[in-house]
């Protein structure tokens, strides 16, 4: 295990009702005037805004609003939110939504304090300080709720871009899985897709010795296959709802992937699918991973059979690892079409031609791509090709 670090302040609120305690908590953190941001008018129709505004006015807190937020955020509207909050003195964002949402927000309260362009620090500037966020979660996906993380997409050039920092955790997440349970099926299954690929960024890992980091990215993969198909036959579960939110957030607050080496390529390649298509980050994920797998399981055969015993149930092959390595990459694949995630361009609306203009928007050139395997240019237009293709 290498020495690492680890911080992970915020304060969660989980639970039936507890989205009427955000104005509470808001004053807990100092908030005095606040931003509420949210996306399309769900949070609107079902009647959360109206309930986190009430929360609000109990504590005499005064607030503006903005929503419209999309999925795979836009720059337009960061910008917009900036100069709402310089022009309003807000001094606490609170994000009503998802991933996006609250990507979208921490991008504002950062370049809220910045007197720059904030797309600076989605290029590689470091985020010094930024406004206090809070969070009341409507989907279990992104784990934004609990990291330092944020990815927002540039519209001139549709560049799909993250970066990361202490100061964008939230102070506070308040998690109820009811407000879940309104989900569409594909959108669950989009989120509980994007939930695995955070575990298994972590979880293909170069590092050795690294068996309780193994076995809690094992317990969420095992937990997200069980539940999954849970919620999908019934939205209404409540249990397996509260399961697969808390699964979320530890997936992607870091717990998971202390002392090793981590990945991401995955991620890397489909933010350029989401970029170009507009389609799901999970449901692009889901075309993605398995790909990747299928193309790198070579480097360490054994990982990918310890996945595939662990997590999937598969036999082990003795004889020859390379059949339960495969087997166990099959199984992941079979899963997501199970629960309704796309499997290859086709499904995903994606197209092969395409392929270049991908590989070029990541923007290796004739470098390199670090991670469990390095990857150029042409292994990235490779992976595309398979997913591209890929069947059950």
């Amino acid at each position: 295990m290498e020495n690492f670090t680890f911080y992970s302040p915020t304060y969660f609120a989980f639970g039936k009702g507890t989205e009427n305690e955000a104005g509470k908590y808001v004053k807990k953190f100092g908030g005095t005037k606040v931003l509420i941001h949210y996306g399309g008018g769900s949070a609107v129709r079902s009647g959360l805004i109206d309930r986190v505004k009430t929360s609000l006015e109990q504590e005499g807190l005064p607030y503006v609003e903005l929503g419209g937020v999309m999925p795979n955020p836009r720059s337009g509207l960061v910008y917009k939110g900036i100069e709402l909050c310089k022009a309003e003195g807000v001094d606490f964002l609170l994000a009503v939504g998802g991933g996006s949402v609250i990507d979208s927000a921490k991008a504002i309260a950062a370049g809220s304090l910045y007197d720059g362009d904030f797309w600076d620090f989605y290029s590689g500037k470091h985020i010094e300080k930024a406004l206090p966020i809070g969070v009341v979660l409507t989907i279990a996906a992104a784990g934004s709720e609990g990291s330092g993380d944020s990815v927002i997409t540039k519209e001139e050039g549709m560049l799909k871009r993250g970066t990361g920092s202490e100061a964008l955790r939230a102070k506070f997440s308040i998690m109820n899985p009811e407000l879940t349970e309104s989900l569409p099926a594909y959108q669950t299954a989009c989120g509980a897709t994007d939930i695995m690929a955070h575990v298994f960024e972590r979880y293909f890992t170069n590092t050795t010795e690294v068996e309780i980091t193994d076995r809690l990215c094992e317990a969420v993969l095992m937990t997200m296959v069980k539940e999954t198909p849970r919620v999908i036959a019934d939205p209404h579960n409540y249990e397996a709802r509260a399961n697969i939110m808390w699964a979320g957030m530890v997936a992607h607050n870091g717990i998971v992937g202390v002392g090793r080496s981590q990945d991401w390529n995955s991620h890397a390649i489909e933010h350029e699918l989401s970029a170009l298509y507009d389609c799901a980050h999970g449901a692009g994920l889901a075309v993605i991973m398995p790909s990747w797998m299928e193309f790198v399981y070579k480097h360490n055969v054994m990982r990918f059979c310890q996945m595939a015993t662990r997590v999937f149930g598969c036999k082990m092959n003795f004889e020859d690892p390379e059949v339960t390595a495969k087997e166990g990459i099959r199984c992941f694949r079979r899963f997501l079409h199970d629960i309704g995630m796309p499997i290859n361009f086709e499904e995903l609306g994606a197209k092969e031609e395409d392929i270049p203009v991908l590989v070029d928007k990541l923007g290796l050139g004739d470098g390199k791509t670090g991670g469990f395997v390095e990857l150029t240019s042409e292994d990235v237009a490779s992976i595309y090709r398979i997913a591209a293709n890929a069947s059950l």
